[in-house]
């Protein structure tokens, strides 16, 4: 009996510090995954883009998502189409949000990253107002509000991006939704 105990003790003990090296380890990951987390995932902005997505009635971590998608934010960022700021927002686009709107637009503007955001939140608004569902707003943020209108008159369903005959509008709620994802993880208070 006394040599059974000898042996078992040292397996036991190995274990215990199995167990204790990967407690260890996952608090170490609980602490450092929400600060890479937030590395990858910046909030840069937010008091704007919390009061703009408050103000339109949106998600400030979808905004987030958004600008995070488009421009990585980088408000000098210009697209290879034209698309500027924070939110890569088409000129066209902007002038037309900012006159329906009574905001004085100027293209310089674009990428201020105050005004960047008001205005992108207020086209995101209006999309939003137009379509209701979140892919489907996200599909005419990107391939344009009448490509959205022509693929669900030809009885295209946006909600799992796979009908959505633009390769590029499919990776792009793809983006947003997984970074939508990561935002609500890093910064939603539980």
């Amino acid at each position: 009996m006394l040599k059974k105990r000898l042996v078992q003790k040292p397996a036991r003990n190995r274990r215990l510090r199995y167990f204790l090296v990967l407690g260890a380890v996952l608090v170490a990951l609980l602490v450092t995954l929400p600060i890479l987390g937030k590395r990858y995932y910046p909030y840069n902005h937010r008091q704007q883009i919390e009061q703009y997505a408050g103000q339109y009635g949106l998600d400030p971590l979808l905004v987030a998502a958004i600008i995070r998608s488009e421009s990585s934010f980088r408000p000098g960022a210009v697209s290879r189409v034209g698309a500027c700021g924070l939110m890569q927002l088409m000129p066209a686009t902007a002038r037309w949000m900012a006159e329906k709107n009574d905001i004085t637009y100027s293209d310089e503007l674009l990428f201020e990253p105050a005004y960047n955001i008001r205005l992108g939140c207020v086209y995101l608004a209006y999309l939003n107002g137009r379509f209701g569902s979140p892919a489907e707003t996200l599909a005419a943020w990107n391939a344009g509000e009448g490509n959205v209108r022509r693929w669900l008159a030809e009885g295209r369903r946006m909600e799992n991006g796979e009908d959505i005959p633009y390769a590029e509008t499919r990776q792009f709620i793809k983006r947003v939704n997984d970074a939508y994802e990561k935002y609500r993880w890093l910064y939603q208070s539980h």
